[in-house]
């Protein structure tokens, strides 16, 4: 049976959509649809931009306090949807079940509390001397905030700019991808029980036109958005126009520079979750691997094994760590560069097309490229899919160099027996972040990315101050 959506959410209610025309929601593993939603107009984005601009100032003026206790009641209103969330986002995305527990409930549930308490400790204002007086530093929020997410991790992504938006005093309006929007309902839902006043979270849904309306809107002075590198350099062009703020999540590409030292028992263990988290639907997944020439079929042979041994299959099942990709288009994508890659010289060992048994859903078997050099496209490329591409180095000198060579600059990793001999190595990659023997995403530290990984960061008290402006009141204390 199809659910039919047709409203989006404003001043605290769902209203019905100016929009006739509607989006179809497909489950990717089962290549059917489930949903429809609608694909919004300008007028649909105008009135969510309104009610969260009449809301700006009652909620900028709120104290932390309010703010954290509200953040806290959202969490407890996400964490009730346990049994709901993760499967809903499942049945649209095709994250495997495990993976979307945490994702998609209990992880954005952990990102609302932090902010509570930052909201509940961050200073709004600090006294500065300086030579001849002292000034107050006054922390404001920025505005009405535009938060447009991406579909492989909806809610946990949703919670990373949200969060921080309602922490720093500014109301927002979410603009949901459109393979993952019913999931976003449960947001507002969950907003309303929480007793967030009326206006300060609002949502319209859509694809590309709705989310470049919402960025043109005079009345939102910020936007957060994560998604590609191409989409993220339109919305920062449109942002400079009118001087508007921006964070921008963008594309990868990163390496995993694995040392001649490397316990590769460890490093096995870790290869499903570096190397191809979310089945590579990932931008900080470690897509280059980059090996020595003295190990280099070592290594190989250890990532095609760990890899070959990761279950595969329905993602709505307990056992499967791998699942379908999300749509027939990011499918056809991924297939299309495994095509290149074979077409520019590089070798398939493992995968390489769809795996066995499986007739129905958007999946391809993970897939090892060897005899990659740097300068294809697939080394050069997001493919955002289970595709790793093998990359020989002759020593460290040239591991760093053919890890830098890169237009993007996300993630990175480097897995060595010797942690300090790593730490050296990580400081010399061009990236936002770069793991020593580990990969986690703590929601403590800033993350984001340089070059054409985006500009801007995401957790840690640095996100908030992505909300927020900073005054300067002279002579005074």
């Amino acid at each position: 049976m199809v659910e039919h959506r047709d409203a989006i959410f404003v001043d605290g209610s769902f209203r019905r959509a100016d929009a006739a025309g509607v989006i179809e929601v497909v489950n990717p593993a089962t290549e059917q649809v489930i949903a429809t939603i609608p694909d919004c107009i300008d007028s649909d984005v105008a009135v969510a931009a309104e009610a969260a601009f009449r809301a700006g100032t009652s909620w900028a003026q709120s104290s932390g306090a309010q703010r954290a206790e509200c953040l806290e009641r959202l969490a407890d209103r996400i964490d009730a949807r346990a049994d709901v969330l993760p499967g809903l986002v499942t049945r649209q995305n095709g994250m495997p079940i495990t993976s979307s527990r945490y994702a998609n409930c209990r992880g954005p549930a952990s990102v609302y509390r932090y902010y509570a308490e930052l909201a509940r400790t961050l200073p709004i204002e600090e006294l500065r001397g300086y030579a001849g007086g002292s000034a107050l530093v006054r922390r404001e929020p920025v505005g009405v905030a535009g938060l447009i997410t991406p579909w492989n991790g909806p809610q946990f992504l949703l919670a990373a700019k949200l969060g921080p938006a309602l922490a720093a005093g500014c109301p927002v309006v979410i603009k949901p991808a459109p393979e993952t929007s019913l999931d976003a309902y449960e947001v507002c839902e969950a907003a309303r029980e929480a007793q967030i006043p009326p206006g300060v979270v609002n949502m319209v849904t859509g694809g590309a036109d709705t989310g470049a309306a919402l960025v043109r809107d005079p009345r939102v002075r910020k936007i957060a958005f994560t998604g590609s590198t191409s989409a993220g350099r339109s919305i920062g062009a449109t942002c400079a126009q009118d001087f508007k703020r921006a964070t921008l999540e963008l594309g990868g590409k990163s390496a995993a520079i694995v040392l001649d030292d490397v316990d590769l028992d460890t490093f096995a263990t870790l290869v499903p979750y570096v190397l191809m988290g979310n089945t590579g639907q990932n931008c900080r997944a470690l897509t280059r691997v980059l090996v020595p020439r003295t190990s280099h079929d070592d290594v190989v042979e250890c990532i095609v094994e760990a890899l070959a041994k990761v279950p595969l299959g329905d993602p709505s099942d307990e056992s499967s760590v791998f699942g379908p990709l999300v749509s027939a288009r990011q499918r056809d994508r991924v297939m299309s560069y495994i095509e290149i890659g074979t077409a520019e010289g590089a070798r398939i060992a493992l995968g390489g097309g769809r795996p066995a048994g499986f007739d129905r859903g958007f999946y391809v078997e993970p897939t090892v490229l060897t005899g990659v050099d740097n300068h294809m496209r697939v080394a050069r490329e997001e493919i955002f899919g289970p595709v790793v591409c093998v990359i020989p180095y002759r020593d460290e000198a040239e591991a760093i160099v053919i890890a830098n060579d890169s237009d993007y600059g996300l993630g990175g990793g480097v897995f060595t027996h010797d942690t300090e001999r790593g730490a050296d190595i990580a400081r010399s990659i061009a990236t936002g972040v770069v793991g020593v023997n580990t990969y986690p995403l703590p929601l403590e530290i800033p993350f984001g990315g340089i070059k054409q990984s985006g500009i801007g960061r995401e957790f840690g008290p640095e996100s908030v101050q992505s909300y927020q402006e900073f005054k300067a009141i002279y002579g005074v204390g």
